[in-house]
């Protein structure tokens, strides 16, 4: 259960950051600016190689899922090992979201591809050793910070991944 609240408060986590980080809506003309031209909504911003790979691959898994999204995760895929009990259709958000989008991989990152199951890859055991790295210090040790501004603070990938694998070390 620990986890599903942890996945919870990632994927929200990481949809308000990428809501957040999107450019807003030109304002609307007004009074005050009269000659101002029409609203035209966020500027389209071109998709990298890496974010339509792994919107390729979230698709094909989200089909071959079809009709199984609120089963638990471990009952549509193998070797799941930290988030069996999410939903299925969840666990694929978590994934594309709150892994591959905040380090800015796909999920070949992690993952051999038509193999997901496979743990070849030395990346999705660190990305599971993170992921209890992330719930300790928000189940244990924030807990235990009397000072913090509001009842849920939490961390999560983006907190110190900011979209790039290696996590942001240096101030700019």
């Amino acid at each position: 259960m620990r986890h599903a609240r942890l996945i919870a408060m990632v994927v929200l986590s990481a949809c308000s950051s990428a809501r957040s980080s999107e450019s807003p809506a030109p304002a609307p003309a007004t009074a005050a600016t009269p000659n101002a031209p029409a609203a035209q909504g966020p500027a389209v911003v071109p998709k990298d190689s890496v974010t339509l790979e792994r919107e390729r691959y979230v698709a094909e898994v989200r089909q071959q899922i079809a009709g199984k999204e609120t089963l638990p995760a471990s009952q549509v895929f193998k070797n799941v090992k930290t988030m069996g009990d999410v939903p299925a259709g969840r666990l694929l958000a978590v994934m594309n979201v709150g892994y591959g989008k905040s380090l800015g991989v796909s999920c070949t990152h992690c993952h051999v591809a038509g193999r997901w199951d496979s743990d070849e890859k030395t990346q999705k055991q660190t990305a599971r050793d993170m992921s209890a790295m992330a719930a300790r210090i928000n189940n244990e040790l924030l807990k235990n910070i009397p000072n913090l501004k509001g009842p849920n603070a939490i961390v999560n990938c983006t907190t110190c991944h900011r979209g790039q694998v290696k996590p942001a070390l240096n101030l700019p």
